[in-house]
């Protein structure tokens, strides 16, 4: 069901008492966000343990770069590796709680009835942000929609706008730059020769299509008029070759919540601009893509999240074709409630999928 273990090689074995003390340390931290000391340790544990062979165990975990002391104290948090192994080795996801699913399926279905795709996916991404405390996010490839209707009108010598609509009701309006002496004409005679050829087929597909057809356009158009069908086909919803996908993310204050030190501001800088910027957001599609369920990226892992301290669960959604077009998931600091946000994002992506290849019926798993 999940596809969230990554093949991390662990750095060392860990016997039985160990491995309790690491798990206790972990699920602390990832409960209350603070150091946790030997002291505390030694009465949480099954077995009767002095506060000093805690100790000796903890040196021994901190030696295989497992767990750090943050301040100058005798509490340790778990490292990027150490939380990695705890979610390969100890995380266990259970089904999503009933009430959580009831909100996500009446969101999504309530959408899918009346709602453009676009609602949808902004809703979706607002709907995990406010069950998880976190951001949601959602990325979306728009060069899988299928096209509908491309058109020019002109607003200055040189400049026009191309009208694009999509089968499932989106339109995007896109500033053009004109072929030096373009007419009027020109325009129309390009845009009546891309619905000719490309209504119901995706970008990528309309694409290869007018490759295919190099030999006809030339006999059919004058040079600026093919000049105009290819800017036609390279401006849906700013899908060029370097930014074919689109992020939306919402509930970005919830990660600004009780942040305290001033380094864990700057790191949630870098990671505001980064989303901003959309840097490594291809990649992301990508990682999505490379697995069957649910990944979790944890800080370094993901370039986009390496100085922002972050961690990422993110589960493709797909089209009826059962094409990989886009992913939801969820932001948040490292010590997300992995146990529970996992089950959420993966019913929220097969829902979506659910959604789109029934064309808004509704979705009841």
């Amino acid at each position: 069901m999940y596809d969230f273990r990554l093949p991390v090689e662990f750095p060392g074995p860990l016997h039985e008492r160990s491995r309790e003390i690491f798990r206790l340390i972990v699920e602390s931290y990832l409960e209350i966000g603070e150091p946790v000391g030997s002291r505390s340790l030694s009465r949480m544990l099954s077995t009767a343990l002095s506060p000093a062979s805690v100790r000796n165990v903890m040196s021994d975990l901190e030696a295989l770069g497992l767990i750090y002391a943050p301040h100058v104290s005798a509490g340790r948090v778990p490292t990027e590796l150490g939380l990695r192994f705890f979610v390969d080795a100890f995380l266990e996801v259970g089904d999503i709680a009933q009430k959580e699913r009831e909100e996500i399926e009446e969101t999504v279905r309530s959408l899918g009835d009346h709602r453009s795709y676009d609602s949808l996916l902004t809703e979706a991404s607002q709907m995990l942000s406010g069950l998880s405390r976190g951001a949601g996010l959602v990325l979306t490839s728009k060069s899988d929609l299928r096209l509908k209707h491309i058109e020019f009108i002109r607003l200055e010598p040189q400049k026009a706008l191309a009208i694009l609509v999509g089968a499932n009701g989106d339109v995007e309006n896109r500033v053009v730059d004109l072929p030096a002496g373009v007419t009027a004409s020109q325009l129309v005679e390009a845009g009546n020769f891309l619905n000719a050829h490309v209504v119901g087929r995706t970008l990528g597909e309309a694409r290869e299509h007018m490759r295919a057809l190099q030999a006809e356009t030339t006999l059919a158009l004058d040079q600026l008029s093919r000049e105009l069908v290819e800017q036609g086909l390279a401006v849906w919803s700013g899908a060029s070759e370097d930014q074919p996908s689109r992020l939306i993310v919402r509930g970005r204050a919830n990660l600004i919540e009780n942040l305290s030190a001033s380094d864990d501001v700057e790191r949630l800088r870098h990671l505001f601009d980064d989303l901003e910027s959309k840097r490594g957001i291809i990649e992301l599609l990508d990682l999505a893509e490379s697995g069957s369920g649910v990944r979790i990226f944890i800080g370094s892992e993901n370039k986009l999240f390496s100085l922002s301290g972050s961690s990422l669960v993110i589960a493709p959604y797909r089209d009826g074709e059962e094409r990989v077009i886009g992913a939801v998931g969820v932001i948040g600091p490292t010590r997300l409630n992995y146990r529970r946000i996992v089950p959420m994002v993966d019913y929220t992506a097969r829902l979506v999928s659910r959604l789109l290849r029934s064309g808004g019926a509704a979705v009841r798993a």
